[in-house]
């Protein structure tokens, strides 16, 4: 019995600790508040306690205990519902929304931490229970090191080449480059923008990322994080100062304008290169067999 307290403690343990480092608090995830915490870290601690029990039932036998895992997979799915709901109509009431591709990669994700989560605490409880539990603590630090890479997720900027693009009028014209973004009536409106804005041009390193690109999602969280850091001038109802990216149609590159609160060209490029990848953008035609065969 004791050593069945052992080989739990220390999977629920590095479970939960897991789950714990996993958490995170910036302009792309939620939660961002103290009760949000507490929310994902108990649905961690439970996380972790169905894996770590799971050696000692089948150790016991009790394999009606294992059946458990099948209903803590119900409530983890429960989680990513909870989060899209509350990032949905957190949206509704923001003048850029992250938009429902965005939203839907979040949710996957708070998800998916807490299956690493119950993964380590099994893990951990395993190499306890078959050698010891200094050894089951080290395959646990070991298991999210490798949770840590696995939410590390993959960024636009592996994809694309940003450079600095001209602002500039045609008449009417709003362009960046040789790529129309809009038109802008008042006068006034087109002065501040060429006096405040910025605009850069993102070209796809293959067909692939120019497929990411093609994403209006992928489109929609560049314009959501660029707003979250550098701001933007933008109003209810003004929709001159919306920031935009728009595709030019033979090439495929992708143009960006922003009027933002902090006009800094370097810090816009990075953020661009730092844009999370969505997985319902990313391109993988090149990969098949037809696309192989059109590369070559």
């Amino acid at each position: 019995m004791e050593s069945y307290l052992i080989v739990i403690l220390v999977g629920l343990l590095i479970g939960f600790v897991d789950r714990w480092v996993m958490l995170r608090n910036d302009y792309r995830h939620y939660p961002t508040y103290p009760h949000g915490h507490l929310t994902h870290l108990t649905m961690g601690f439970i996380a972790a306690g169905l894996g770590a029990m799971v050696v000692p039932a089948i150790s016991k036998p009790d394999y009606v205990a294992v059946t458990f895992l099948a209903l803590a997979a119900q409530q983890f799915r429960d989680v990513r519902n909870m989060e899209r709901e509350s990032l949905g109509k957190l949206d509704d009431n923001k003048l850029v929304e992250r938009g429902n591709d965005y939203i839907e990669g979040i949710a996957k994700v708070f998800e998916a931490r807490n299956y690493l989560c119950m993964i380590t605490a099994f893990i951990s409880s395993l190499v306890t229970q078959i050698w010891s539990w200094p050894l089951g603590i080290v395959a646990g630090l070991i298991c999210i090191l490798f949770s840590l890479k696995m939410m590390a997720g993959r960024q636009l900027g592996e994809l694309i080449e940003v450079n600095s693009g001209k602002l500039h009028f045609n008449g009417s014209l709003l362009m960046v480059d040789d790529v129309v973004i809009m038109n802008v009536g008042l006068p006034a409106t087109r002065q501040k923008i060429l006096a405040e804005g910025l605009g850069i041009v993102i070209h796809p390193k293959n067909d692939d990322a120019r497929m990411t690109l093609d994403n209006i999602g992928q489109r929609m969280a560049i314009i959501y994080d660029v707003v979250s850091i550098l701001g933007t001038k933008i109003e209810i109802n003004e929709t001159e100062l919306y920031p935009m990216a728009r595709k030019h149609p033979d090439k495929g590159y992708l143009v960006f304008f922003i009027v933002p609160n902090e006009p800094d060209m370097e810090s816009l490029i990075e953020i661009v290169k730092k844009v999370p990848l969505l997985e319902s953008a990313q391109g993988i035609g090149l990969s098949s067999l037809a696309g192989r065969k059109a590369a070559d």
